[in-house]
């Protein structure tokens, strides 16, 4: 079942598993200051190993995801959605905004690859990150020299460029008085455009760089300006204790594996980032669509959860080797 086709979410307290300097945690605390909504922040480690995360997600390490009961929501464009649902107004999908997903969906990879590199090279990474240590940043290197394996990342010469450009070109979208991106009202590409931005504001060393555009730093105040809503804080266990005690797959989350998507329910399966962070989760379908990914998985600890992922940026394969038999579709 779609998105859009799923019934409103019921109340339920949501879950956010971050960590204070993720860019993508911002983003997803600034949507529940942005809806007004209260919710739980769990401190995930900075670095591997996670094994309290791996117990909800499967071997997802990536941060935020977040958890409604036993249903775990891997990636934040999907996150973002499933909180559309939870609370619908103010929208971050305005009918105003057709590209806003897609304007969304690059700031999260290209402008967000700028942003970092700017962000976290020598000089500026103690401040980014919080005042780490030095032997904290050399394993935290490591940590992301292993996650991003294979990928080829800007210089920061380029990356200086590149923040440069999409900088004016923000600023000019915003040069004729408009209070967002698309106009009078915030969509989900100003939240995607503002984590990147925040990130580098962070890093007052070379924050610099962001001083001439006049029109965009006044958009970044009014988008901080939503703060982080109700925020509560829970422990790693509690929220594993909430997912045991939970149902997978609850009202707000019912999942179907439609037809003509090459893959049938029950099927053993992996899932993965096609980008970084490319460890698979493996699990039993239970939902497939054109937007989302639902595996089944169990735990001893966090019992029987269901780990959603957007068809965007990850790959969903049959694990044919596999020597059991197909499960039903509970």
């Amino acid at each position: 079942m779609s998105l859009e086709s799923s019934p409103p979410l019921p109340p339920v307290l949501p879950i956010l598993h971050q960590f204070a300097a993720s860019p993508f945690s911002e983003k997803m605390r600034l949507v529940f200051g942005f809806k007004r909504l209260r919710w739980a922040a769990v401190e995930v480690p900075i670095i591997m190993p996670k094994p309290d995360v791996v117990a909800l997600t499967g071997g997802y390490r990536k941060t935020p995801f977040l958890q409604l009961g036993a249903d775990i929501y891997c990636d934040s464009a999907l996150a973002a959605k499933v909180i559309e649902r939870l609370a619908p107004t103010p929208t971050l999908y305005p009918e105003s905004a057709p590209l806003a997903e897609q304007v969304a969906q690059w700031a999260d990879s290209t402008l967000f690859w700028a942003a970092v590199v700017w962000g976290a090279q020598p000089g500026a990474i103690a401040v980014t990150m919080d005042g780490l240590p030095p032997e904290a940043l050399k394993a935290l290197a490591v940590d992301r020299a292993a996650l991003t394996a294979g990928m080829k990342r800007l210089s920061v010469g380029e990356a200086r460029i590149q923040v440069q450009r999409h900088c004016a070109a923000f600023a000019r979208q915003l040069g004729d008085g408009r209070r967002f991106l698309f106009g009078a009202e915030a969509s989900i590409a100003d939240f995607s455009v503002a984590h990147g931005l925040w990130f580098i504001r962070r890093a007052t060393p070379v924050a610099g760089i962001l001083e001439p555009f006049v029109a965009l730093n006044a958009w970044l105040d009014r988008m901080l300006a939503f703060g982080h809503g109700q925020r509560e804080s829970m422990t790693s266990s509690e929220a594993i204790a909430v997912a045991a005690s939970a149902a997978a797959s609850g009202p707000h989350a019912q999942a179907a594996v439609l037809a003509g998507q090459g893959l049938e329910a029950g099927m053993p399966v992996t899932v993965a980032a096609t980008d970084y962070g490319t460890e698979p989760v493996a699990g039993t379908l239970v939902g497939l669509s054109d937007e989302e990914i639902v595996v089944r998985r169990s735990d001893e600890r966090a019992g029987t959860v269901h780990v959603h992922f957007p068809r965007a940026g990850f790959q969903v394969r049959e694990v044919r080797e596999a020597k059991a038999l197909k499960e039903p579709v509970q």
